[in-house]
């Protein structure tokens, strides 16, 4: 737990002068970016700390000045953190809506144009997650989304949601498949506790979803490229 303690008080030690700042910073400017640069920053600094070391491949493959969907497989809370600040540019990222409620870490996502989704399985709540995810790409901003749905227990690839793939066909936006692996023998699921070691994160050259004629075709497409570079025991 000491790690876990460790991250927690590198967050709010960092975080709270960090908010303090560029929260009224945004909200007075409408400018978003100095808060998520300050965000990505302390997670950087966090992960160092406990022995969190993230190796990257690939991002030569992200196309540059380009609004990109990346799709990732989740195995771990330690995913978003090691993820999202080793994407280039800024990316907003699907996000429960729960944690939209937790006080001024929730109001940062909120500034930072994060997409809140519902849990409840309904058509109409799945349909505007998707609308509003649309206009943040309209903005250039990345969408991030671990399209699982949620952390894999055991590592291995669960079915993946459909939602995101609406989306990718909606607004053709590429899709970059995203495999992670490393982080779920870190922090497993239902655990607080932490171990040091080493994330390994691959980016995949980009799918154009105009080139499949289905959402299924697409899905199945990623589902290719996210397991390509997973250990085979994590395939599914």
């Amino acid at each position: 737990m000491i790690a876990s303690l460790l991250l927690l008080a590198t967050i709010l030690v960092l975080g709270i002068p960090v908010a303090l700042m560029f929260i009224p910073w945004a909200m007075i400017t409408g400018n978003a970016t100095p808060l998520y640069n300050a965000a990505t920053t302390i997670m950087r600094i966090g992960y160092r700390l406990i022995g969190i070391r993230v190796v990257a491949e690939g991002l030569d493959r992200v196309p540059a000045h380009t609004a990109c969907i990346f799709m990732a497989n989740h195995v771990s809370n330690l995913d978003p953190p090691a993820l999202i600040p080793i994407i280039p540019g800024r990316t907003s990222a699907f996000l429960k809506r729960s944690l939209m409620k937790i006080p001024v870490l929730g109001y940062g996502f909120k500034l930072g144009e994060f997409v809140p989704v519902d849990r409840d399985g309904r058509v109409e709540s799945a349909q505007e997650s998707i609308a509003i995810a649309h206009k943040v790409l309209e903005k250039g901003l990345h969408i991030t989304t671990f399209v699982e749905g949620t952390r894999s227990r055991d590592g291995r690839l669960l079915p993946f949601k459909k939602g995101p793939f609406y989306l990718a066909k909606e607004t053709g936006a590429p899709c970059i498949p995203v495999s992670i692996f490393g982080t779920e023998g870190m922090m497993a699921k239902g655990s607080l506790k932490i171990r040091p070691g080493t994330a390994h994160i691959t980016f995949h050259a980009p799918i154009c979803p105009n080139d499949y004629a289905t959402r299924e075709e697409l899905l199945d497409a990623v589902r290719a490229a996210i397991a390509s570079g997973l250990p085979e025991w994590m395939r599914g």
